[in-house]
């Protein structure tokens, strides 16, 4: 219980919530809570999605199988992650990929119907919920901006570039593995390793660990036009 009271209070859709309030919430929603070992399936590609999940231990990971057995992670999801919440609601309301616990994980499910009761008693949760939408619209965008791109550079230059904006400065810290940067760019981890370092040869940027430093914005901005 303390673990999943843990877990809300740093959700999204927690945000400005008390502790009273996540009492009140808890009381008030139906919910399921399920435990998977690793390497258990939560849900299979294709599969109906009726409940968004919220991770409340362990780690999940959105993947992609292949009928050839090949296996391609897209995301990685931690303790008080979502997942489920953009397509709940759609028309087509199944999942795009399969959702498989990387580690012994517990999930919270809420039901659409329950969502929908709580947007009408908590005001917060439904703009929680919005702002969440709207981020993973924003995600999506910058994806396929990323996709838009014809070679490896501008990729990652625009990837870079977008970062600092948000940073608001040169030396950017990455909070994510260069495995996990990899998977953002949809490009193999030992080509993303090897353009980073033709990229620092070049002087367009140096890199150690978790930071990249920007040694020249406009020729970074120039490779994308």
């Amino acid at each position: 219980m303390k673990d999943m009271h843990n877990a809300l209070s740093n959700c999204i859709l927690m945000k400005n919530f008390s502790e009273n309030e996540i009492k009140s919430f808890l009381e008030k929603v139906n919910y399921t809570f399920l435990s998977y070992s690793k390497g258990e399936i939560i849900a299979i590609e294709e599969s109906n999605c009726s409940k968004i999940g919220i991770i409340t231990s362990g780690t999940v990971e959105v993947q992609k199988i292949f009928s050839s057995g090949k296996v391609i992670t897209i995301g990685s999801l931690k303790v008080s992650d979502i997942f489920g919440e953009v397509i709940i609601f759609s028309n087509r309301n199944t999942y795009p990929a399969t959702i498989t616990a990387s580690s012994n994980a517990d999930v919270m499910f809420i039901s659409k119907e329950d969502i929908l009761k709580l947007c009408n008693l908590f005001p917060v949760f439904l703009n929680n919920f919005m702002s969440l939408l709207s981020n993973k619209i924003l995600m999506l965008n910058k994806k396929l901006k990323n996709i838009s791109y014809e070679t490896l550079r501008q990729k990652i230059a625009s990837y870079i570039l977008d970062e600092y904006s948000h940073q608001k400065k040169l030396d950017i810290i990455l909070n994510y593995t260069r495995k996990e940067m990899a998977e953002q760019l949809g490009i193999p981890r030992p080509s993303l390793s090897r353009e980073l370092v033709n990229m620092k040869k070049d002087n367009l940027i140096d890199f150690s660990k978790n930071h990249i430093i920007i040694k020249n914005v406009n020729n970074l901005e120039k490779l994308l036009f």
